[in-house]
């Protein structure tokens, strides 16, 4: 169970950058480095504005999900008891996401293919750096199971 529901996590983020960029890569330069962004902005493109519309919705779009979908299902759909079985579960669902951006999204869609090139930033690639790159990994093997032993011990202290 725990592998389908990573799976459909994964879709999940897959459709919400469908949507995202269905109508140029713009549309999520939310998601773009801070240069990406001034640069997109400086040519007119968008505003500060659009972008911070699109972080709030894009946030809202990938974070309930995870937030509040997973333990959902973890505690409520797969049964989970306890603080472990909750966090072991958590962790496979967010590591399964996670290898699914790092790998198809970030590595393959954003790195090599055009699906996400803004024109007139070709200069500022690869739109993931080097230091970004490290960050989003860090988040993947760190801060994603560091997250699910904070919603693990909060259902653990409720009995759960």
């Amino acid at each position: 169970m725990v592998i389908l529901e990573g799976l459909a996590m994964s879709f999940w983020l897959l459709l919400v950058c469908v949507v995202g960029i269905a109508n140029g890569p713009v549309g999520l330069v939310v998601l773009y480095e801070q240069n990406v962004k001034d640069r997109v902005i400086e040519l007119g493109l968008t505003t500060p504005e659009k972008i911070k519309k699109s972080a709030i919705l894009t946030g809202l779009a990938l974070f309930i999900p995870v937030l509040i979908v997973v333990p959902i299902l973890v505690y409520f759909v797969n049964g989970a008891k306890g603080f472990w079985d909750g966090f072991t579960q958590m962790v496979w669902i967010y590591l399964i996401m996670n290898l699914f951006d790092r790998l198809f999204i970030d590595w393959y869609w954003v790195g090599h293919t055009k699906a996400w090139e803004i024109e007139g930033t070709e200069d500022l690639k690869p739109y993931i750096p080097k230091k970004a790159f490290i960050r989003k990994w860090l988040g993947t093997i760190v801060v994603f199971p560091m997250l699910a032993a904070i919603i693990a011990y909060i259902f653990h202290l409720f009995g759960m």
